[in-house]
């Protein structure tokens, strides 16, 4: 089956000595995982290997057999050309972390078109603005509305957030948020990409990026930590 979409590039990974397996989120299909044959050749024929660094967003024409293997791109260009994202330091970390961030969360090969288009805006978004040391907080917290374990918010008076049911609650248990780290909980929850960097000072963000990868372990099946975590404190401490 013959399809053209757009894909955001979640990971690649080099096979043998010149080939890349690619793991795609694509606006059609949703996950799909591609063998890209000499990609590191230096050849006319070659597929380039800057298209297939970390959320690179590409127009692909793909041949997709849904046989759960390996498919096959026929031709692949960049759909959206950023200026910053893969230059700048700050962008090009957050970019590691949040694809490993849903190379652990997206699992499913089905079409999930405003997940798509969501991350499609926000990266466009990302490539276009400076204030960005709460971008990856917000993207996370917003991911989990596509990933069906957004929280509870209709009872958000309540002082404590307790993370295995997703709920706020008047009483503290085990899985509780203590009363602090709610209140920031409920900030990050209001809070949008525009408007978002004056929110938290770093011990904050800290404290939030704790809370987030905490409530996608408890949510997500075989989510690991990602190893750019460190990498990210350490950009914004």
């Amino acid at each position: 089956m013959q399809v053209k979409t757009k894909a955001i590039v979640i990971s690649s990974l080099k096979y043998q000595e010149k080939s890349l397996i690619v793991k795609c989120f694509t606006q059609s299909d949703g996950l799909k995982s591609y063998f890209v044959r000499n990609a590191f050749s230096s050849g006319k024929s070659s597929q380039k290997i800057a298209y297939f660094q970390p959320l690179t967003i590409l127009e692909i024409d793909a041949s997709h057999k849904n046989k759960g293997t390996l498919e096959h791109f026929k031709e692949i260009k960049i759909a959206t050309p950023f200026q910053s994202v893969h230059s700048d330091l700050v962008k090009s970390t957050i970019v590691m972390f949040v694809s490993e961030i849903l190379h652990h969360s997206i699992h499913e090969e089905e079409k999930n078109e405003a997940f798509f288009d969501f991350l499609e805006t926000a990266l466009q978004w990302l490539d276009h603005h400076d204030e960005i040391a709460n971008f990856h907080l917000i993207l996370m917290l917003e991911t989990t509305k596509h990933l069906g374990f957004y929280p509870d918010i209709s009872e958000m008076d309540f002082p404590f957030f307790e993370l295995i049911e997703g709920v706020f609650s008047p009483l503290h248990a085990v899985s509780s948020l203590s009363e602090h780290e709610t209140n920031l909980f409920k900030k990050l929850i209001v809070l949008k990409f525009t408007d978002s960097h004056k929110a938290f000072h770093i011990t904050e963000r800290q404290i939030l990026l704790k809370i987030l990868i905490e409530y996608y372990t408890l949510h997500l099946d075989g989510f690991k930590k990602p190893r750019s975590l460190d990498i990210l404190k350490e950009i914004f401490a």
